[in-house]
């Protein structure tokens, strides 16, 4: 990866880039030189747990932003999320100012403060219809669950446990219901409150 002579001086004359390692220098470069600034494929031999802490520590500086991949565009995956989905990594704004490359273009620019993205399923998903059952009152067990999703409990067990209480942030709540057994619901329903 090489960069033109203005770049490289831009890059020696900034006092904030010692701050940078040459691999997350490699990174930023190459992102800023990609469409809608996509920072992988990541350089040859970084992999693994080197991989996952070079980008962990760039995400917490602000430099890189993990998003949604388009995977109809075929947009490289940094990890699986589930049903088929995953995400890719962006160089910011503040990951392209701190090696001297000011943000342009019409492509998409991640913000400057990294942060949880709030996600929301999207609609007519095995994961949407279980939101869907957990918003009623009266919530929904595994059995009920399993019948609308046709995947097994432990599926739907982990599929709560995970992708909705982890990965979407929701309040899950369940209580024993005589006739019905372990009934699940989202907090707000959880007192039996409308």
């Amino acid at each position: 990866m090489s960069l033109d002579p203005t770049q490289r001086h831009q890059i020696k004359q900034d006092p904030a880039l010692t701050k940078l390692t040459d691999t997350q220098t490699i990174i930023l470069s190459a992102g800023a030189q990609r469409p809608d600034n996509i920072a992988l494929p990541l350089p040859k031999g970084l992999h693994g747990a080197a991989a996952k802490m070079a980008v962990t520590k760039m995400i917490a500086h602000g430099w890189l932003q993990e998003v949604d991949a388009n995977l109809r565009q075929c947009e490289p995956l940094w990890r699986e999320t589930g049903d088929g989905q995953g995400t890719t990594l962006i160089a910011t704004a503040a990951g392209l100012k701190v090696i001297g490359i000011e943000p342009w273009g019409s492509g998409p620019v991640a913000t400057d403060t990294p942060g949880p993205k709030a996600r929301t399923p999207r609609t007519g998903t095995k994961h949407a219809a279980m939101i869907d059952m957990l918003s009623r009152p009266e919530g929904a067990t595994v059995e009920e669950l399993s019948v609308v999703t046709q995947w097994m409990g432990h599926t739907v067990r982990g599929a709560i446990s995970g992708t909705l209480k982890k990965r979407l942030g929701l309040v899950i709540a369940s209580s024993k219901d005589d006739r019905r057994g372990r009934v699940y619901r989202l907090a707000n329903y959880a007192s039996g409150a409308v």
